[in-house]
């Protein structure tokens, strides 16, 4: 899950990014971050290399959304969303076709949620394998602070990329097999299923361990 010092490197000043051309290129960016994600330095590339598609993102948003308002929400919940991802980004694809693939499926949320606002129940109901129970979707609903917690304690990088590009990116499992180099759609779905029952799993325990409402 995504740090405050990483939401402050990332959407800190969204004015002009600018581009150095004796900078790193991405995968040396992608690299620095890997080997020490919750670092100073490490924060510090994502920030180099996310900043350095900002202004790219936020001129696509526009032109899909039509509202710059909008648009500049979304670039920020992209630039948060890829950072939260970066750690599973195999390389496969190339970093720009990652990132515009997150803010397409940001836009398509948002375009969808614009009748009523159900994304984030949609969301967290597949999160949680799509519990048919009502009950249980209002729990999953209720917790979703819970939820996003949990994926970053259990789950490795791997399936913890896979599980938010699935649920919370709507991606479909061909293109997180591409994006995480995984072996075609049914790796795809072999982590999400790994993911999604260890998530269950951790989920259901510590849920089982908080006193109840009527408890003294």
């Amino acid at each position: 899950m995504t740090n405050r010092r990483g939401l402050r490197l990332i959407t800190g000043g969204m004015g002009k990014a600018t581009r150095d051309d004796a900078a790193p290129d991405d995968m040396t960016l992608v690299a620095s971050f890997q080997a020490d994600p919750q670092g100073v330095a490490g924060l510090a590339a994502a920030s180099t290399l996310l900043q350095r598609y900002r202004d790219r993102v936020l001129t696509w948003c526009t032109r899909r959304l039509g509202d710059p308002e909008l648009a500049l929400d979304v670039t920020q919940e992209t630039l948060l969303a890829a950072l939260a991802a970066l750690p599973g980004f195999g390389g496969r694809a190339q970093f720009s076709s990652w990132l515009f693939a997150i803010a397409r499926n940001r836009c398509i949320s948002t375009l969808r949620a614009r009748p009523r606002a159900t994304g984030d129940d949609t969301a967290l109901d597949d999160v949680t394998d799509g519990a048919d129970d009502p009950q249980e979707r209002l729990l999953a609903r209720e917790s979703q602070e819970l939820v996003l917690e949990l994926m970053n304690q259990v789950l490795d990088a791997e399936e913890r990329t896979a599980l938010w590009l699935k649920a919370y990116e709507e991606m479909s499992v061909e293109e997180i097999s591409r994006l995480l180099d995984l072996p075609g759609a049914s790796g795809a779905r072999a982590v999400l299923q790994r993911a999604r029952r260890r998530l269950r799993a951790a989920y259901d325990a510590r849920h089982a361990t908080r006193p109840r409402e009527d408890e003294p």
